[in-house]
């Protein structure tokens, strides 16, 4: 089984700022993935031109098992808080988690999130910038795969250093009750081996996803409890859309 986990960025490339859905198709086409969780996914935005990513990402893989998670609806500048148990009919943006293969479950867990605005340093800036922070969710599936069942769970964790831990512990105490093997992936925000030590989980990919061009740091990561085995090295890929790279590994369970 492929796995991948890839922030699409909405599907923009930082090579010409523009969104392409073709090429946004063909990217996620090229990964090859029988399950594949994507982040920052528009759904009905006009800055992607009103594509629902998510089944354009769907159609692209041959998955018709898929789901999408809003964690904010209406225009960027104009969010609102969504949640991901009933979700928005208005154009939004979140997490999705797309299989080729069946899926017996599904599960959309909300995350903490902090409430106060909190002073977070970008890189080049001298000096912190008080910034808020999104809703979080992550996606959970029960997926019968060619070995046997194994639980997939997607999400995207906050910027905020600190409180990603949080949210990372959170939600490994929300899906102790899921069946084994499980797999956690998505854009944790969090670098190197962190991830592994908060979740007591073993790392399937180990690979520098971001910034893109010249990627120095892994924030997107797969984590497995249970019997998973990667099959080889993961690969980090530049699909010429995002500030991130596609983070892919083929396991046995």
């Amino acid at each position: 089984m492929r796995l991948a986990t890839f922030n699409i960025l909405h599907a923009r490339s930082l090579v010409d700022g523009h969104v392409d859905l073709d090429r946004f198709a063909a990217a996620v086409r090229d990964l090859d993935a029988d399950v594949l969780a994507l982040q920052e996914v528009d759904r009905d935005q006009p800055r992607s031109h009103g594509a629902d990513l998510t089944v354009l990402a769907a159609e692209a893989m041959g998955a018709p098992e898929h789901r999408f998670a809003a964690v904010l609806h209406g225009e960027p500048g104009l969010w609102t808080a969504a949640t991901g148990d009933h979700q928005p009919a208005t154009a939004s943006y979140g997490i999705a988690l797309l299989s080729r293969h069946p899926v017996r479950e599904w599960r959309v867990l909300n995350l903490p999130v902090l409430r106060r605005r909190a002073p977070v340093r970008w890189p080049g800036n001298r000096w912190p910038t008080l910034v808020s922070d999104e809703p979080r969710a992550a996606l959970a599936a029960v997926i019968q795969g060619p070995q046997g069942d194994v639980t997939v769970v997607a999400t995207h964790l906050t910027f905020i250093p600190g409180w990603s831990t949080r949210q990372l512990r959170t939600l490994v105490s929300r899906v102790s009750g899921l069946p084994r093997p499980l797999v956690l992936m998505g854009d944790l925000n969090i670098g190197g081996d962190r991830p592994a030590r908060v979740t007591g989980m073993r790392p399937l990919a180990t690979a520098a996803t971001f910034p893109v061009a010249h990627p120095m740091r892994q924030l997107d990561h797969i984590l497995a409890d249970g019997r998973v085995e990667p099959l080889g090295a993961a690969r980090a890929l530049d699909t010429g859309l995002s500030d991130h790279r596609a983070l892919v590994v083929d396991v046995s369970y």
